[in-house]
């Protein structure tokens, strides 16, 4: 996939934007919404760069997260318990706010093979959201900051998706 720079010219999408691209279409094609259950399939992948959100359901409006990691060898049957967040800030602000999205995880293999976990915003805490130092001043994108998700200090485990009998997905480009 190619995306138009500020100026208007292609820039060709990073390989952890591609893995981003994949959890989230994987998310949007196999999952129900968490909010309306519909028997259809309403979840709907988000522009790129919206705060804090990466799908919604074109029907009952419900937002969630989704967080992509790659892993080697045969996927985990558990989540794992860290992973990297994004921009800090639009976070700090929901939180402050009382506002927090569920978070898909999905973890894809070297095979193309992915497993979804799921965590709820109600079993979300603030103390899960852990702030990284701020970019240097000689980075690329200085004082910018991330976070990290510790998914331990949620109110409750992730639970893995499962579909019918199917606990295991590729994604069909």
């Amino acid at each position: 996939m190619r995306l138009a720079s500020p100026g208007g010219q292609e820039m060709a999408r990073t390989a952890k934007q591609s893995l981003g691209d994949r959890g989230e279409q994987l998310v949007a094609k196999r999952v129900r919404c968490p909010g309306c259950k519909p028997s259809e399939r309403t979840l709907r992948v988000l522009p790129s760069n919206f705060k804090c959100a990466d799908i919604i359901c074109d029907f009952c409006g419900y937002l969630a997260q989704v967080k992509t990691k790659s892993v080697k060898g045969p996927l985990p049957s558990d989540c794992p318990t860290i992973l990297p967040g994004s921009a800090w800030g639009p976070q700090q602000e929901r939180m402050v706010a009382g506002i927090y999205f569920s978070l898909f995880i999905v973890l894809e293999n070297d095979d193309g093979a992915m497993r979804i976990f799921f965590l709820p915003r109600d079993l979300q805490s603030s103390g899960m959201f852990v702030p990284r130092r701020p970019l240097s001043a000689t980075a690329k994108r200085a004082g910018w900051q991330g976070f990290m998700i510790d998914v331990s200090k949620a109110l409750g485990r992730p639970v893995r998706y499962v579909d019918g009998s199917a606990d295991e997905f590729r994604l069909d480009v």
